[in-house]
């Protein structure tokens, strides 16, 4: 069993659900990431995301748009990201993904990259752009080397689709909750506690729902009937309007100790 599906069982246990913050790595640059990581960890995350800077994120608001951007600037790449991964595992017990496009995944090499994840300790990819009928072979070559290719599903998967990602998927199956990009949003889509229970009809694999959930409230309302709780823009709009490091660690750090305090135990 690996580190995301052990998570899963523990949290489980304790009848919790899971909270998974993302944020960009190398925005403002992979230092400050660092800490922002380690802090995270000890505020009350049960995975992270880390979003590998991609030149054209489609799925993208502005604001993870722009850390994209500035995590370009620089320099981030993904060999940077396995490098600042290398640097944590040591010192964060918690699962730690990437999520990202395909591009950076395929110009490494489907073998090359998964190898490398795995010496590095990535427990699991998320590639927003790569269906799995298109990704067999990168979600194979990183499968058998002990790390958790996470589909995703939308308002929009048919129910055969969603059966499907749900047997396919490893880990969790990321449900994203709205159609369209990333980015906070004031109000919650409708229908997802609907489709997190269609899901469970077909399926044991944890559910985790993303895209849009922005605050405690919203978190709260998500972990009455999904897994976990995926937040990304709003955590992102933060680190950004920090004046310093010190500053973008304790702001990030605040906010995941709120946003799990008010998940509560179900």
């Amino acid at each position: 069993m690996g580190r995301i599906s052990e998570r899963f069982r523990v949290l489980r246990g304790r009848g919790e659900r899971a909270l998974v913050p993302f944020v960009t790595a190398g925005d403002p640059d992979l230092a400050t990431t660092e800490a922002i990581i380690l802090a995270l960890a000890e505020s009350g995350a049960d995975l992270i995301e880390l979003g590998v800077p991609f030149s054209d994120p489609i799925a993208e608001g502005p604001t993870i748009q722009r850390a994209s951007e500035r995590a370009l600037r620089g320099k981030t790449s993904l060999r940077r990201v396995l490098a600042l991964v290398k640097d944590l595992r040591p010192k964060v017990e918690i699962p730690l993904l990437l999520m990202g496009y395909a591009n950076p995944f395929y110009a490494m090499g489907e073998e090359n990259f998964a190898k490398a994840a795995a010496e590095v300790g990535v427990d699991g990819i998320i590639v927003v752009d790569l269906p799995p009928e298109e990704g067999s072979t990168l979600f194979a070559q990183v499968e058998k080397r002990g790390i958790d290719p996470v589909l995703l599903a939308a308002p929009t998967t048919t129910p055969a689709r969603r059966e499907m990602l749900a047997q396919c998927t490893r880990g969790f199956l990321y449900y994203v909750s709205l159609t369209g990009v990333t980015g906070a949003r004031a109000v919650l889509a409708q229908g997802i506690r609907e489709s997190v229970n269609a899901v469970r009809q077909v399926s044991q694999i944890p559910v985790c729902v993303g895209f849009g959930v922005s605050t405690p409230e919203q978190a709260r309302e998500i972990a009455e009937y999904a897994d976990g709780v995926v937040v990304g823009s709003a955590l992102v709009s933060r680190i950004a309007s920090a004046s310093s490091r010190e500053d973008a660690v304790d702001a990030a750090a605040r906010f995941v100790a709120e946003l799990k305090a008010g998940m509560g135990a179900r």
